[in-house]
């Protein structure tokens, strides 16, 4: 990338999204304004996809796909706090089911529409044995920790942890998700490293200032893609409601919309043979959405006193088990083609199904 001047398009249509945003929160997302306000949001996708791939060259990996996880990950857990905090009888399972979602889009949605899309175009391609491992040995002690733990405690009733136990859930997610970080960007950074980079890859990165602009509209596209997010969910919502399906799709929903930056911008490097960065973009965004937003709502719960349920479902724990098994067995090679695509995506058919007809 080696674009001096940001296109017109990369910061007007993030404006554009906040200002939407502003309308849509004061006076309410109806009518033409949620099509408004869905046609805008896709723009913000795009330009975010943009201004992180301008960030991602000027940095390099892993940094760049770091800060778009992280990014898109912190603004999510604002968005989650906050429904919760305006509802909280009725959004007790809001976040387990938007975190879930997010290891389900993430590791069967995304990294199986790269693999098939990249498969298909390259037959074949190779990424980091080491760093995918690691990361789904942290994504398995963090999702089996938070959201199947729960359901087995003896301390408190259902689904839940009691206060102590929601404490001790908080630290450990903050210790691994902490953990993962240090050795993605300092200890073992070359297991997160391309491992054949196209030559676009070696092309002049952006300038300081270039990036440094980038950095800040890609925090507008951002925000305005989760408030927008947020303004539509009540038509989700209503629409849920009408289509007499379960409330957990309303927690699919809102992780579909604010991970499809990191879903487009992992597509898209996929397409240009740089896998490794595909899954650096997802495997970190399912770590980030578990590492940080398990302890921030900890903290809301207990301090606000509003019930938290983090345990699964048993239809829901049976989904995680295939996806970390099948998982550890696609990315335990080094190498992968289109059928290993072809079974992501099926296993995350079979979750959007079954969320919907359970």
């Amino acid at each position: 990338m080696t674009a001096t001047r940001t296109p017109w398009w990369a910061w007007t249509w993030p404006l554009l999204a906040v200002i939407d945003m502003a309308i849509s929160m004061i006076t309410g997302a109806s009518g033409w304004m949620a099509a408004v306000a869905g046609g805008l949001l896709i723009t913000a996708v795009f330009a975010a996809v943009y201004h992180a791939e301008v960030v991602a060259h000027r940095t390099g990996e892993p940094f760049g796909t770091l800060v778009l996880a992280v990014a898109v990950t912190v603004i999510e857990v604002a968005l989650i706090v906050a429904v919760m905090i305006s509802a909280p009888a009725e959004k007790a399972g809001l976040a387990r089911d938007t975190v879930f979602a997010a290891v389900m889009i993430t590791c069967n949605g995304i990294v199986g529409l790269c693999l098939l899309w990249g498969g298909a175009r390259h037959h074949e391609q190779g990424f980091q044995v080491y760093g995918a491992s690691a990361a789904l040995a942290v994504l398995a002690a963090l999702t089996i920790l938070s959201l199947v733990l729960p359901n087995v405690s003896a301390s408190a009733p259902g689904p839940i942890f009691s206060t102590p136990q929601l404490v001790f859930a908080g630290i450990v997610s903050l210790v691994l998700y902490g953990a993962f970080v240090f050795i993605q960007t300092v200890r073992h950074r070359d297991y997160f490293l391309l491992v054949e980079g196209p030559e676009e890859a070696h092309a002049p990165p952006p300038s300081g200032r270039t990036a440094a602009i980038s950095a800040v509209l890609l925090l507008v596209a951002l925000v305005a893609v989760v408030g927008l997010a947020k303004a539509i969910t009540p038509i989700v919502e209503i629409g849920v409601d009408r289509l007499e399906v379960p409330k957990a799709v309303v927690g699919i929903v809102i992780a579909g919309l604010v991970l499809l930056p990191e879903g487009l911008a992992a597509v898209r490097a996929a397409r240009a043979n740089r896998l490794q960065t595909s899954l650096n973009l997802a495997l970190g965004s399912a770590l980030a959405s578990i590492g940080l937003t398990i302890p921030t709502v900890a903290v809301v719960s207990i301090f606000l006193q509003q019930p938290l349920e983090l345990g699964l479902g048993a239809k829901d724990q049976v989904l995680l088990a295939l996806t970390l098994l099948v998982g550890v067995l696609t990315l335990g090679t080094g190498r992968t083609t289109v059928l290993q695509g072809i079974v992501h995506l099926v296993i995350f058919a079979v979750f959007i199904f079954f969320a919907v007809v359970p």
